[in-house]
């Protein structure tokens, strides 16, 4: 078994956390509270999340890539074929674990033991979407912070849960 990790996502409130590839909304103070809280620290994610955010390793991130394609390897971004591969991966490195999506990983990732805390920015709308987030509530019941926010377009709510 692998150390405790962290899941960082945004969804709205019917689960959406993608479109076509990209984010169905632009949140400049949600995307500010993902870089504060991932910089200098380990990133797992999907193929494609990496792709939509190709400077995951910038900040002293180190970047981990579910993908079998060894060619997206170079300083600070490593490729492993599972998320098991990737936790072992994050295992000797420092720095907490963030595991940032996308659909399939988080999927896997909520399920396992090790996954101790969410990082969760609630949109709340309902959107139309291709990517969903999984049921978290019951597994992640207790709130260590809630804090709400808004923009001129969203109302969002920032929480951190542990199971």
């Amino acid at each position: 078994m692998s150390r405790p990790f962290n899941l960082i996502a945004a969804c709205a409130e019917n689960r959406v956390i993608g479109r076509a590839g990209r984010l169905p909304w632009r949140i400049p103070e949600d995307f500010a509270y993902f870089q504060q809280q991932t910089a200098g620290q380990i990133v797992i994610m999907g193929r494609i999340c990496h792709e939509t955010w190709s400077r995951a390793e910038c900040d002293r991130r180190r970047a981990i890539v579910l993908s079998h394609d060894r060619a997206l390897v170079r300083p600070g971004v490593l490729a492993a074929e599972s998320l098991s591969e990737a936790l072992g991966l994050a295992e000797p490195l420092s720095g907490d674990i963030y595991v940032c999506g996308g659909q399939r990983v988080f999927e896997e990732a909520i399920t396992r033991p090790e996954a101790a805390r969410l990082h969760l920015t609630l949109i709340h709308a309902e959107l139309e979407g291709d990517r969903y987030f999984p049921d978290w509530r019951l597994g992640f019941t207790r709130v260590v912070s809630r804090r709400e926010s808004a923009d001129a377009l969203w109302r969002y709510t920032f929480l951190t849960l542990e199971r």
